[in-house]
């Protein structure tokens, strides 16, 4: 398969690799140790005078001003230089809409597109992709002219989920990527630092501007013992997010480390022994894999955490060999001391999971952090009230569709038809990427699975993100699904609010499709076959990567021109689906007076509530068809309804987009008043720009995700919290707020709000926030991407 031009990226602070497309060679190029992700000595530890962990030295040896920076964790702000961006097409629509209104003539840093999340799961691998093709035409052919005209690569649809095909390709120990999806930590499997972002700042970075981080804390995770039986690698992020839950990774890396990481020596290996302690802990005493690692990594998201990292290992440096880089490899092998934790490092957290104690976990449902073992989720589920029997099984998504992911499957299933079973429960399977697919076609996995009733669907993201036309059920109706994905927020999969989706891994997904029931635990319970007899499941094992190279499949990608000068950008003014962007308006210099409050918020609002995705994600492109599903799935306090909020001026209750387009065309500014964890989920900056396109000027919570506070920002609003949480209880839908203090708006210093109630009183709070200079500068331009122009002129 063709490789995207890398660019240059420093290693270990000696030197920097550029990987050309196409042959599999690599040159390596001379450069400084500017930039090192081993942190030189401004950045290391002769300034900081302490040891670094892990993610401190990828993550400051990325410093833009490595001598001049300020470091204190959860403080100060870092100007950051990453090696590269990465986008889906989703996202990758209005951020490349943003990069062209920004006047710049390419990017300035390897950049690339992967058209992942348009395919809707149908009928199957083939069909769907023909059918994304045809429907899809108008934006595939924009992303991949705009690709072309500004310098980014372009991996067309069936090329496969956009973390696996990172994986792939893209990211190695000590690299520093953002990615417009907040499941890039995936590449931390392989020792990068891979942060999800918003598309305004993938525009920052492909612009050659300084990217701003607020200085991650971290929390380490002390790995001890090894996994065995049907423990998967799956249950040690499942176990992690029920200690920390939701937003307890929020401003914090999450680093893994430990004996069960890197301190027990497996052999078994071509060519002998590792030179070095081996990271151990696979499904059977065996390593944990680079694929297993990303998962570990992936689900990251769901805690809050800025991203996940693994420390250098030999699995990396085979999993990179077997990609096609293993110079990259031997590269790491050179200054694997220095890709691992130094001795004494602090973390500001520390949790310890002993794996031979941890025990296979099922999470759900509605949110990822509810954790229960397999062993106990049917009779919780007894005592809930949640269905028991499982209409779906899914594996796959970018959480859990590798090779190993797709054996393990296979291997249970293997069992099952060996005594005339099939599955009871439908079930899907989404290889993670052209490469997964070709190969578990020709090795076999495949085929087993349709076997045993599964439908291959395309390599995309699918059911995972909404894109499911699901036919099994009817909207409103109770019932349960079991995936390997990695979000099961309320009507995350197939829109429908009473599907209870839990969360496991695949091996634990495809026994408990076959089963057919919660309630059946496959390290005790029994089937019986077709021929009466009773027979037990036994824990499933595979390789971690094929015994043969991988099949590479079809060629999927499209490498940008040298020369793009003739290359044309079309955007239809009257297209449904794209749609040029106007810059939002400036800061009038004037406190925000008599704010209407749109909704009062109440409970978990994520992304997904803010923004649905599913059916809306064609009009990703487009900002003002897409405004129509602003803040649908949210609850609104006054009602206990969703998409039902009060017209302050008709006093008739109505959708919430109506009702902001009213005040909008009115001139009546307002704003959204949230509960804790505001924004949670997805990257998806359409929950910042929806908002602010229809007049919004404020969002006031008692706090925010990492994401979307900062999506907020580039935008121009206000992401505010209260001083004291119980201001919330204060504020009244039908109240107006005057937010004063913005004339000596300035970092750390709070704004005063004056609560108007409609009999006449008025209370008076204060609101903080974590505006730092320069973001205050983008709040006053209108936009971040107004004050990158001001600085151009």
């Amino acid at each position: 398969m063709s490789r995207d031009i890398f660019g240059c990226h420093n290693l270990a602070g000696v030197g920097a690799y550029c990987y050309p497309m196409g042959n599999q060679e690599y040159y390596q190029a001379s450069c400084s140790a500017q930039g090192s992700p081993m942190a030189k000595e401004s950045s290391g530890p002769d300034r900081l005078n302490r040891p670094l962990t892990l993610s401190e030295k990828i993550v400051y040896g990325h410093l833009d001003d490595p001598a001049g920076q300020e470091i204190e964790r959860g403080r100060s702000y870092l100007r950051l230089r990453p090696d590269r961006v990465a986008m889906q097409d989703a996202t990758a629509q209005m951020a490349m809409l943003q990069f062209i209104s920004s006047g710049l003539p390419k990017v300035a840093v390897p950049s690339t597109i992967h058209c992942d999340h348009l395919i809707e799961a149908q009928l199957g691998g083939e069909k769907d992709l023909r059918r994304a093709k045809d429907i899809n035409q108008e934006v595939y052919n924009f992303l991949a002219t705009a690709g072309a005209k500004y310098g980014v690569g372009f991996w067309k649809p069936g090329s496969g989920i956009i973390h696996q095909i990172i994986l792939e390709n893209y990211a190695y120990p000590g690299v520093l990527l953002i990615g417009t999806d907040s499941h890039t930590p995936n590449g931390g499997g392989l020792g990068g630092i891979c942060i999800g972002v918003g598309g305004a700042d993938a525009v920052d970075v492909m612009a050659g501007i300084p990217w701003e981080l607020k200085c991650p804390k971290v929390i380490g995770v002390k790995l001890t013992g090894s996994l065995s039986g049907w423990t998967s690698p799956k249950d040690v992020i499942l176990k992690v997010a029920g200690i920390l839950t939701v937003k307890g990774g929020t401003g914090a890396i999450v680093e893994y480390h430990g004996p069960g990481v890197d301190s027990i020596s497996c052999t078994g290996e071509e060519g002998g022994q590792a030179a070095w302690p081996l990271p151990c802990a696979g499904p059977h005493g065996s390593p944990l894999g680079s694929r297993s690692m990303a998962t570990i990594c992936n689900m990251g998201a769901e805690i809050g955490a800025t991203t996940s990292v693994f420390p250098y290992n030999q699995r990396m440096k085979k999993y990179l060999s077997k990609t096609g880089r293993a110079d990259i490899a031997n590269l790491a092998d050179e200054f694997k001391d220095h890709l691992v934790p130094d001795p004494g490092c602090h973390y500001d957290q520390l949790i310890e999971v002993n794996l031979s104690e941890l025990k296979p976990h099922i999470n759900g449902p509605f949110t990822p952090d509810l954790a229960h073992p397999v062993a106990e989720v049917g009779k919780v589920a007894e005592k809930e009230g949640w269905p028991l029997d499982i209409r779906v099984g899914l594996i796959g998504s970018c959480t859990n569709s590798s090779y190993e992911d797709m054996g393990r499957s296979a291997a249970v299933a293997k069992q099952a038809l060996a005594h005339g079973l099939k599955c009871k429960s439908q079930f899907t399977i989404t290889p993670g990427s052209e490469q997964i697919r070709a190969t578990i076609e020709r090795d076999g996995y495949a085929q087993i699975l349709r076997d045993l009733g599964g439908i291959v669907l395309a390599n995309a993201c699918g059911p995972c993100i909404g894109q499911w036309d699901r036919k099994d059920i009817k909207k409103g109706e109770k019932n349960t699904i079991v995936t390997s994905y990695n979000r099961n927020f309320t009507g995350r999969n197939d829109a429908n609010p009473e599907t209870h989706a839990f969360v496991t891994s695949p091996e634990i997904v495809t026994a408990l499709a076959i089963a057919g029931t919660l309630k059946f635990n496959p390290e005790t319970d029994y089937l019986t076959g077709t021929d009466g007899k009773k027979f037990k499941l036994e824990a499933p094992d595979a390789d971690e990567l094929p015994k043969a190279e991988f099949d590479p499949g079809q060629d999927t990608y499209q490498h940008p021109p040298k020369d793009s000068s003739g290359q044309h950008v079309d955007v239809s003014p009257t297209s449904q689906r794209l749609q040029l962007l106007e810059p939002f308006d400036k800061w009038d210099g004037k406190d925000l007076e008599d704010l209407q409050i749109l909704i009062k918020v109440k409970g978990k609002c994520t992304t997904d509530h803010i923004s649905a995705a599913g059916p809306w994600l064609k009009f990703r492109g487009h900002l003002d068809n897409i405004s129509n599903n602003l803040l649908i799935g949210a609850i609104n306090i006054e009602n206990g309804k969703a998409n039902s909020v009060r017209n302050a001026v008709t006093q008739e209750f109505g959708p919430v987009p109506d009702t902001a387009r009213y005040y909008k065309k009115h001139g009546i500014r307002w704003v959204v008043i949230g509960d804790e964890n505001y924004g949670e989920g997805s990257s998806r900056e359409h929950a910042a720009l929806e908002p602010r396109h229809l007049g919004a000027r404020a969002i006031i919570t008692k706090s925010f995700a990492r994401i979307h506070e900062t999506n907020l920002k580039k935008q121009g609003l206000l992401p505010l919290t209260f001083a004291d949480p119980a201001d919330y209880n204060k504020i009244h839908p039908v109240d107006k707020l005057t937010i004063q203090g913005l004339k000596d708006f300035t970092p750390g210093k709070p704004l005063k709000c004056i609560i108007k109630h409609p009999n006449g009183t008025q209370e008076t709070i204060l609101l903080n926030h974590t505006f730092n200079e320069t973001q205050i500068e983008w709040f006053r331009a209108g936009s971040a991407l107004n004050r990158m122009k001001e600085l151009q002129q």
